[in-house]
Parts: structure tokens; C-alpha cells; sequence
């Protein structure tokens, strides 16, 4: 892809018309539709599995981005490749030393595949990960926990892989996750990201096109 994309996460909606919801994200404009599926192990919170994907597949045509914060994702990933998830993301801290197994499975189901660092993971850990993969997801909070702030230093995780990437020949998408708004997203970009996760900014906009086009195009 490696365009500028912005992929409202749905977990901002209101759930009982997430149908409606991403019918609306599509008509605003926005370029993929995340989906953060927590499971109260890997994370606190618990959102929802794989039954809502394959719902929120019938109201679009764009992209399920599907970001899964679970334990032994490697025993998960089936039921979201065949729910239609487009992109489907992991965490590294839940696989480990099965991660390049794990990504090599979803690629080899014709899905997009990306793995995941927390803010206090370093980025080395992935970059020999990433010519398995096709999207690297960097944190920019803690995942599964409300109420928190862009972290600054997580930007030098996409600056650093960009160079890997730009070392190694490699076309890869960076996303981050946590925090994005109309204040940093010029930032953002300028270190390398491409696929911004924006999502009480865009669900608590008055006008959900105008702020999806401006995070898309700012400077």
C-alpha cells in the first residue's frame, strides 16, 4: 500500500450499530476499517472475536484491518482469515519465537499480515520479522487500556524501520496505533508511518469526513 491511509477503529463506535457505522466511516472516506479484538488475557479489556468481523465484512467493501491483542494468536488466526479480515495483525510479545511461522500462515491464506510491538518492545526485535510480513504495527499507547496519551518515543520505532526497510529493499506498511490525533498526525508521518489508527478523534468529530481528509492530508 505504503500510501497515506487512515483506519478508524470501530472499538470508537457505538456498539449496538456497528453495521451503520462502518456503512458511515466508508461514505466519510476512510481507507481501511480497524478492528481491535482484545481478549482479557493479553489485555485487559475483552471487545469482540471473530463473528462481528464476518458481520462488519457484509457493510463494506473496504479493508478489515483486524488487530488481534490475544494470547496464542497462532490458534486464532483461522476463524479471522475466514471471518474476511484483509490485514490481520499480532502481537509479538503473545508469539514469540512462532512469529515467523505465524506470519507465514497468514500470508500463505492470501491475507496481509502484521506484527505488532508494545511501546515497551524495541523494534529490533521484529526487523528480521518483517520480510515475512507486510505491515509492521507500532503501539503508540499501551494496548487495552483507556484514557492514555500519544508516547512520544514510540516514533522512533517507525524512523527505524523505515531504514531497515530502505536498507533491505523492502515495501512495507508502518500503522500506529493509540493516541492519534489532529495535533501529532503531521508528525507521525513524517517518521515513516503510512496507515494511521485514529479512532475517538474521528468518532467524536462533527464532521467525520472533514477530520478523516485532514489527518489524511496534513502537513
Amino acid at each position: 500500500m505504503n500510501r497515506i491511509c487512515i483506519a478508524p477503529s470501530i472499538l470508537s463506535a457505538d456498539f449496538s450499530a456497528m453495521g451503520a457505522a462502518v456503512e458511515q466511516l466508508q461514505r466519510c472516506g476512510a481507507d481501511l476499517i480497524h478492528c481491535d479484538v482484545m481478549d482479557g488475557s493479553f489485555v485487559p479489556k475483552i471487545t469482540f472475536g471473530a463473528d462481528m468481523v464476518a458481520s462488519l465484512k457484509k457493510h463494506t467493501s473496504l479493508p478489515l484491518d483486524v488487530h488481534l491483542m490475544v494470547v496464542e494468536p497462532q490458534n486464532k488466526i483461522d476463524d479471522f482469515i475466514k471471518a474476511g479480515a484483509d490485514y490481520l495483525t499480532f502481537h509479538y510479545e503473545a508469539c514469540g519465537e512462532r512469529s515467523a511461522e505465524v506470519l507465514r500462515a497468514i500470508r500463505s491464506n492470501g491475507v496481509k499480515a502484521g506484527i505488532s510491538v508494545s511501546p515497551d518492545t524495541p523494534v529490533e526485535k521484529v526487523l528480521p520479522l518483517l520480510e515475512e510480513a507486510d505491515m509492521l504495527l507500532v503501539m503508540s499507547v499501551y494496548p487495552g487500556k483507556g484514557g492514555q496519551k500519544f508516547i512520544e518515543h514510540t516514533l522512533s520505532k517507525a524512523e527505524t524501520a523505515r531504514e531497515f526497510f530502505a536498507k533491505h529493499g523492502f515495501s512495507r506498511d508502518v500503522e500506529i496505533d493509540g493516541g492519534i490525533n489532529e495535533e501529532n498526525a503531521a508528525r507521525v508521518k513524517a517518521a515513516g508511518v503510512n496507515i494511521l489508527v485514529a479512532g475517538n478523534t474521528v468518532f467524536r468529530s462533527p464532521d467525520m469526513a472533514k477530520t478523516i481528509s485532514f489527518l489524511r492530508d496534513v502537513k
